[in-house]
């Protein structure tokens, strides 16, 4: 898989370990927004501070470059290929050498 491009407003995700692109295609916040509802609402409760993890989950979901045999939404969603939702305390998954979730890349890391 190729890298993200941020001049096509892509970024990556690691989910287990593995880096996945998303790509904010028309296509993929049209079916995005017809499953969370309009995305204008979203960004305003992201603004807010009031965006569900689930809302989260189906907008990264949804733009998702390529979909890498064997990941499943709720694996998605739980940050690990063939598991249910991360339970438990992340730092101390860190602590013992888990990768406890998501890590994103992209414009957001330039900040830092």
């Amino acid at each position: 898989m190729s890298a993200a491009n941020p001049a096509r407003g892509e970024a990556a995700i690691r989910i287990n370990g593995e880096m996945l692109v998303l790509r904010p295609s028309f296509q993929a916040l049209m079916a995005a927004e017809a499953e969370i509802g309009p995305l204008f609402a979203l960004v305003e409760r992201a603004a807010e501070g009031r965006l569900a993890l689930g809302e989260m989950v189906a907008l990264f979901w949804h733009c998702l470059r390529d979909v890498p045999d064997g990941l499943t939404r709720e694996a998605f969603g739980g940050g690990r290929r063939g598991a249910g939702p991360v339970g438990g305390d992340a730092g101390a998954a860190r602590a013992a050498g888990a990768d406890p979730g998501w890590a994103v890349t992209g414009r957001s890391e330039r900040r830092r």
